[in-house]
C-alpha cells in the first residue's frame, strides 16, 4: 500500500468526543482507490480489527508522538 498521499485526512485531535463515527463516515465516503490518512495521538489498535472486518487494509507508523494510519479498500 502506498503511503505517500491520501485523498482524505482526519486528525482525531480535532474531534470533540470519540472519533469512531467520524472515521467510519470518512471511510464510507471514499471512492474505490482513494485513501484515508488518520492522525492520532495514540495507536488505534481497536480500529484495526474493525477495518479488517469491513474490507480495508491499513499501514501505521509513529512519528513525533503521533500515529499515522493509512487506510484503503483491500484489493
Amino acid at each position: 500500500m502506498a503511503t505517500e498521499s491520501a485523498d482524505l485526512t482526519i486528525d482525531v485531535r480535532e474531534i470533540d468526543g470519540p472519533p469512531f463515527e467520524d472515521i467510519m463516515n470518512a471511510l464510507e465516503s471514499l471512492d474505490p482507490g482513494e485513501r484515508l490518512h488518520l492522525i492520532a495521538p495514540f495507536e488505534p489498535k481497536p480500529l484495526y480489527e474493525v477495518l479488517e472486518s469491513r474490507g480495508f487494509d491499513h499501514e501505521s507508523h509513529q512519528s513525533d508522538d503521533l500515529w499515522h494510519v493509512h487506510i484503503e479498500h483491500a484489493a
